[in-house]
């Protein structure tokens, strides 16, 4: 883990002049009161910040905390508690309270407020975002929209696949506005079985979705019907570049909503992360690297230096003492088998369709804290994944080590 407030040196090359940067540690899904979180956001920001992040988005359901709103604080439970060390670690000056009848109620502190309490010039700064949430037959669209400049009103929708593109239509038209780099990230696919590979690709502007996220009932590994995060990303990546389409980049983040009670079955903060290499702790800069892919996702594994060209595809692990690494490159080869099956659930709802194992199939292995895998030239892309020998701590599933993903390349 990186020591709070310190910045993380790697060497980062995404060509064969590009400087080193430095890495920023960040999450970019993250629930406070102001939605279905269980703390304020002032203490959930000072969580991460105390943890060795240098950023965070408070990605509340439809809301930017722009307006007022004040809580009601129970007589007893969680939130109470929450209100108590609030008010204990704030002081009396910081915290509004009123009371209506036998009620407390506390005012939420706006997004500008909190910021300005919380952020540290060069150790830690807040991305103003926002959760937009939509629901449609039971099925869920939840889109992460980073770095806004004012609220993203939910949209409606025949299906899914146009509710995702209003939404995208609404963000890329508030970033022209306001000049302002707006990233979009699509939320745990598989949470109530919400979104297939073929959702996906329906979605050619879509740039980023969640390889990994913690909360421990968004079904991350799939089931023995439906393809877990990793695979939906080969099977989207491989049809989409095969046609000339955008990359597709796998972001890793908490879902962060229970900041009291810490195990597996509860959604807490410091379980997945992105490392970011930008010339500078600031929202832009922090955008503009992600959209060149110039991050990568981890569950606690630290690279101390990627190089990713069109040529080459090399890292570096900071080893742990004790700890063994597998370095997997993942990829899929031109020629593959396109064949695949249509497949439903118990209801008769379609999911992903089955594929042939070439896709996402594991290129070369290696056992060590460091490898190259040297572009042969009929990769479609190649991605890679380090898989540890230690036990995540606070696993949301059973088994869990602790992994890294870099973004996929093409030759």
């Amino acid at each position: 883990m990186v020591l709070a407030g310190a910045c993380q040196r790697a060497t980062v090359v995404t060509g064969d002049t590009a400087p080193a940067d430095t890495w920023w540690r960040g999450n970019t899904h993250t629930h406070t009161l102001w939605s279905d979180g269980d703390d304020f956001p002032e203490p959930v920001a000072e969580w991460y910040k105390r943890a060795g992040y240098h950023f965070l988005a408070i990605t509340d359901h439809n809301t930017l905390a722009s307006s007022e709103r004040w809580v009601r604080i129970p007589a007893s439970g969680e939130v109470r508690e929450a209100y108590i060390q609030y008010r204990d670690q704030s002081g009396a000056s910081w915290v509004e309270e009123r009371r209506a009848g036998d009620t407390l109620l506390v005012r939420l502190k706006r997004f500008p407020e909190y910021r300005a309490r919380v952020e540290e010039d060069g150790r830690f700064v807040l991305i103003a975002g926002e959760e937009i949430t939509q629901y449609l037959g039971g099925k869920g669209a939840h889109l992460n929209a980073l770095n806004l400049a004012e609220p993203v009103s939910e949209q409606t929708g025949a299906t899914l696949v146009e509710i995702f593109r209003k939404d995208l239509d609404s963000l890329r038209a508030q970033g022209r506005r306001t000049s302002r780099e707006i990233v979009a990230v699509l939320n745990h696919p598989n949470f109530l079985w919400s979104q297939t590979a073929d959702d996906f690709l329906e979605l050619p502007d879509l740039r980023f979705f969640e390889v990994y996220n913690g909360h421990p009932l968004v079904n991350v590994l799939g089931d023995s019907l439906r393809p877990g995060n990793e695979r939906l990303w080969d099977i989207v990546l491989t049809r989409r570049l095969t046609s000339g389409g955008a990359m597709l980049y796998g972001v890793a983040t908490d879902d962060a909503h229970d900041y009291h009670q810490f195990a597996p079955r509860e959604r807490n903060p410091g379980r997945g992360w992105i490392m970011v290499r930008a010339p500078a702790l600031e929202a832009n800069a922090l955008m503009r690297a992600m959209e060149r892919g110039d991050f990568y996702a981890s569950t606690g594994v630290t690279l101390s230096s990627l190089r990713r060209t069109a040529r080459h595809l090399t890292l570096e692990i900071r080893n742990e003492p004790g700890v063994r690494y597998t370095i997997q490159f993942i990829g899929t080869r031109r020629g593959y088998d396109t064949a695949s099956v249509a497949m439903r659930d118990s209801a008769g709802a379609p999911v992903t369709r089955r594929y042939s194992d070439e896709l996402g199939a594991i290129l070369n292995e290696v056992r060590g804290v460091s490898a190259t895998y040297p572009m042969r030239g009929d990769e479609i892309y190649v991605r890679a994944r380090v898989v540890s020998t230690k036990a995540k701590a606070n696993p949301s599933y059973d088994g869990e080590v602790e992994m890294a993903w870099t973004q996929p390349v093409q030759p």
